[in-house]
């Protein structure tokens, strides 16, 4: 581990997580350590297990050149973040479901007859799924990965800022990747904190959920 900050108190990671829009831009975070907490990230669930997320982990002078364009409102983070993360939505995560559930058996997690009836029974609903409800599933998706790596960032000492306001209809082709294939999810800065960002207020409980 490159980072001597590691966090292991919970409460502390959830309730000291800010969005940050500034970084420290002379804090870099090496691939080694970036693999891990993307790795942490995608141990959170997915619909049927297909993990339909994609990362593109845009840290070079030239990817943010390319990005900053397109995420004119928030160039601060571009600037000096670590990386932009842009999460996807694979629309063919299907394609994956083979290796996924065979490696399930592999690892003696999933009886080879049980897997056999759930890739049937799977590919018999992929080849019909509506696009609409394979969009909105991989959305979903896309989100609960993205939380979780916010989380895992935190964890790692450093600092996230999940960013919706980006042209979601042109990133996808201006870093190569196919349009109709990859849904954007977010983006999601990361980095060294310049400063301990600001506090937010929640609504009450009582205003969010109730009982029955």
């Amino acid at each position: 581990m490159t980072n001597t900050t590691y966090i292991n108190d919970f409460k502390e990671i959830i309730t000291g997580r800010r969005s940050i829009r500034s970084y420290d831009p002379s804090v870099k975070i090496s691939k080694e350590e970036m693999e891990e907490i993307l790795t942490e990230a995608t141990l959170a669930p997915s619909s049927v297990n297909m993990q339909p997320w994609r990362f593109l982990v845009i840290e070079s002078e030239e990817a943010k050149a390319t990005l900053a364009p397109l995420a004119r409102f928030n160039q601060p983070q571009v600037e000096t973040s670590s990386a932009m993360i842009a999460v996807f939505g694979d629309l063919n995560n299907f394609d994956y479901g083979e290796e996924i559930y065979s490696k399930a058996v592999e690892m003696g997690f999933m009886p080879q007859d049980v897997k056999e009836n759930m890739m049937n029974s799977l590919t018999a609903h992929f080849s019909s799924l509506a696009p609409e409800a394979n969009k909105e599933t991989v959305l979903i998706d896309g989100g609960l990965v993205s939380m979780q790596l916010m989380l895992a960032a935190r964890a790692h000492g450093y600092d996230t800022c999940p960013i919706g306001g980006y042209e979601k209809d042109k990133i996808a082709e201006a870093f190569g990747l196919d349009k109709d294939r990859f849904v954007p999810v977010m983006l999601i800065s990361i980095g060294k904190a310049a400063g301990t960002g600001y506090q937010s207020v929640r609504l009450p409980l009582e205003k969010v959920a109730q009982w029955k």
